[in-house]
């Protein structure tokens, strides 16, 4: 198994999901915000099933590193699909789900987002 920090692991991630055109990807840090985790990785798909295919994607990537995730939600359906690797969570959205949810702007305090 592979031992990067938690950043390094979302960065990971995060060229994992441009790799296959994920839109907005971007990491919320959000250390010291919430014990859930370090880091949020927010990305979008424009379909349900590119939603499908960068989860799988981003799964065999980080399976590569040695790394699975705890929990797996909503995969199947390709509106909202969440990834949790302890300290890194990664929600990618179709387009539609994610401006509902707007993860950004509940997080953002102006200087904790980075943009890929």
């Amino acid at each position: 198994m592979s031992n990067l920090d938690s950043k390094e692991f979302a960065v990971k991630v995060c060229n994992a999901l441009t790799d296959r055109k994920a839109q907005d990807v971007v990491i919320i840090d959000v250390k010291g915000k919430t014990d859930v985790a370090d880091y949020l990785v927010v990305a979008g798909g424009r379909s349900m099933t590119q939603t499908r295919s960068l989860i799988e994607h981003v799964e065999e990537e980080m399976d590569k590193l040695g790394y699975s995730p705890s929990r797996r939600e909503g995969v199947r359906e390709g509106r909202w699909a969440l990834l949790d690797y302890g300290d890194v969570v990664v929600h990618i959205f179709n387009d539609e789900t994610r401006l509902f949810y707007h993860l950004e702007a509940l997080w953002d305090d102006g200087k904790n987002v980075t943009k890929f």
